[in-house]
């Protein structure tokens, strides 16, 4: 099952949207950390993300999943499910999006990663190695659902890591407003068509990284 197939059966379960003309605002919330991987030589090899969702998906991703401990779920036993969102997140481009002094950056598809279940939530841990690193002087960092059906959210303690930059980089993170309030008065078919297919772009979490 897709990650996104997930997501709306999740919103079926939960009766998110009514019959008819829907209000459009997000579906799934994610508390999201990242961390910057550098080199030795001062270059940026990837990102590692760790994405934390809402309960309510949590509960229902992990319905029907056994486990030897009720309530409880291992790494292993998380791990087909593990495998299955990180190949559905590729089709989103993995909610990332990177650009090197101007210049857009790709990513290769994740490495080492895993589930967690902690406290009733799951958390998705996983690497996005860039296809080739690179050494700009400014990295811009985007982590966003173009469609806005995923709202999220970087943590509020140590929500970005730089791991082994170079001395004298400097990093800023920008924030989203909240604009539930403006996105709610969009129905469904102005949401994901025309002018607003990139709405989610207002509600970016923009992360800047300038070295000397």
């Amino acid at each position: 099952m897709s990650m996104r197939a997930l997501f709306g059966m999740l919103l079926a379960a939960a009766m998110t949207l009514a019959a008819g003309a829907a209000n459009a605002h997000p579906h799934v919330w994610i508390t999201a950390t990242s961390e910057l991987l550098y080199a030795a030589d001062g270059s940026i090899t990837g990102v590692r993300h760790a994405w934390t969702f809402d309960d309510m998906f949590s509960a229902y991703a992990v319905q029907g999943l056994e486990s030897k401990t009720k309530g409880a779920y291992t790494s292993e036993e998380l791990k087909p499910l593990a495998q299955t969102n990180v190949e559905s997140l590729k089709e989103y481009a993995y909610f990332t999006f990177a650009r090197a002094d101007g210049k857009k950056e790709r990513f290769q598809e994740p490495v080492d990663y895993f589930l967690d279940y902690k406290d009733t939530v799951l958390t998705l841990h996983f690497t996005l190695p860039l296809k080739n690193p690179v050494k700009p002087k400014q990295l811009v960092l985007e982590v966003f659902d173009r469609s806005f059906f995923i709202d999220f959210q970087m943590a509020k303690d140590n929500p970005v890591k730089l791991v082994g930059a170079p001395a004298g980089c400097q990093m800023k993170l920008e924030r989203p407003n909240d604009g539930t309030a403006s996105a709610q008065k969009l129905n469904e078919q102005t949401f994901l068509n025309g002018e607003n297919s990139n709405f989610g772009m207002m509600f970016a979490n923009k992360i800047t990284v300038d070295c000397p």
